[in-house]
Parts: structure tokens; C-alpha cells; sequence
């Protein structure tokens, strides 16, 4: 027989279904972490898991839902800076903050796979409620400063790829040992130069 939760206690088992999720597939990732784990953290039985969510991919998507404005927020304020070089300069160190500070954002970028799960168990359409948050502000600022002249003519995903490539300095650090701090700063600056216009630069 079903078991009726009421508004308190579903609230409560959510959050605690989202602290659970949040720890278990940053450590062990989406695959390996079962429902019955999920259920235990929040006190409820497996089966009651499907009161909260349909699959624990759908928890999965909302832990990206809930921390996508926040992180929109940092970035736009990135873009934001002037000279555009200075707003290329922020948003890549937005990024290694967002990775050095988000265990989840930072597992995204190591296994893409977790998010093709996601994408094929809730839908397309249900993950592309999370790209507008996140990739709105910068596709708007790199399709802007190319109208002004000010950004190399290169498709916006391009250089929103290019600037998130700083990423793989950050997951790589220990292969740089002691020159990590230098490597990654020597990455942002140059490529936040080759980005910009020959007219844009200082």
C-alpha cells in the first residue's frame, strides 16, 4: 500500500533526497548510485522514491535547475566587464571558480555521458530547461561583441567552447604540479587575446 506524505514531509523528504543526490553522484557518479542508497539518505523506502521523482535522472536534473541561476548570475556578471577582453578574462576565471567550488558542475565536465543519461531517460526538451539559464547571458554577450566588431566571426558555440576549454587545465592540475597557478593564468590570458579582434587588443 501506497504511503501518503503530507506537505511537510514531502518538502522535507525532497530536500533530503537532493542533499542525498548532491553527495552520492558527485562521489560515485549517476550509475552507480541506486535508488534504494537515495532512499535510505531521506528515511523512506525505495519504492517511495517515485512519490518525490520519477527516475533518479529527474533528480539529477533538478540539482542542475537548482544551481543553473546562481551560476547564470556569476556569469553574467562576468560579461559584464569592459574592455570584452576583461569579460573573456572573468568568465574563464568564473569557470575554475564554478569547478574548483561545484563538485557537481565539475563531474559534468568529466563525464558527459551523465548527461546524455539524463537527456535520454527525461527527455531533450526537459534537459534544455537548464542551457537557457546557464548559456543565455554568455551567448547573448559573444553574439553581441561579434555584431560590434570586437569578437573573432566564428559560430558563438565556438568560442563559448573555446572559453570553456580552460576547464581541462583545471582538471588536469596535478599533471602541472607547482607551475598549475602559472599554467592555468598563461591559458586564460592567451586565450582570451586570440578571441578578440585584432583592434580589441590592448
Amino acid at each position: 500500500m501506497a504511503v501518503a506524505f503530507d506537505a511537510p514531509d514531502r518538502q522535507r523528504i525532497t530536500e533530503a533526497l537532493v542533499v542525498a543526490g548532491a553527495e552520492l553522484f558527485t562521489t560515485q557518479g549517476l550509475r552507480k548510485t541506486s535508488l534504494a542508497e537515495l532512499a535510505a539518505a531521506a528515511g523512506i523506502a525505495t519504492s517511495s522514491f517515485y512519490a518525490f521523482f520519477p527516475a533518479k535522472e529527474a533528480l539529477y536534473l533538478e540539482l542542475l535547475l537548482r544551481r543553473a541561476p546562481a551560476h547564470a548570475d556569476r556569469l553574467a556578471e562576468a560579461v559584464a566587464q569592459r574592455p570584452v577582453r576583461a569579460a573573456l578574462v572573468a568568465v574563464m576565471r568564473t569557470t575554475v571558480d564554478l569547478l574548483d567550488g561545484d563538485p557537481l558542475y565539475r563531474r559534468l565536465l568529466t563525464h558527459p555521458e551523465e548527461l546524455a543519461a539524463v537527456a535520454r531517460r527525461m527527455g531533450a526538451e526537459e534537459l534544455r530547461r537548464v542551457e537557457p539559464v546557464l548559456l543565455g547571458p554568455l551567448l547573448e554577450f559573444v553574439e553581441g561583441a561579434q555584431r560590434a566588431g570586437e569578437l573573432v566571426a566564428a559560430p558563438p558555440m565556438a568560442v563559448v567552447g573555446v572559453l570553456r576549454m580552460v576547464g581541462l587545465v583545471v582538471l588536469h592540475r596535478a599533471d602541472h604540479g607547482a607551475q598549475y597557478p602559472h599554467v592555468l593564468e598563461l591559458t586564460i590570458q592567451s586565450l582570451a587575446t586570440g578571441l578578440v579582434t585584432t583592434g580589441s587588443r590592448p
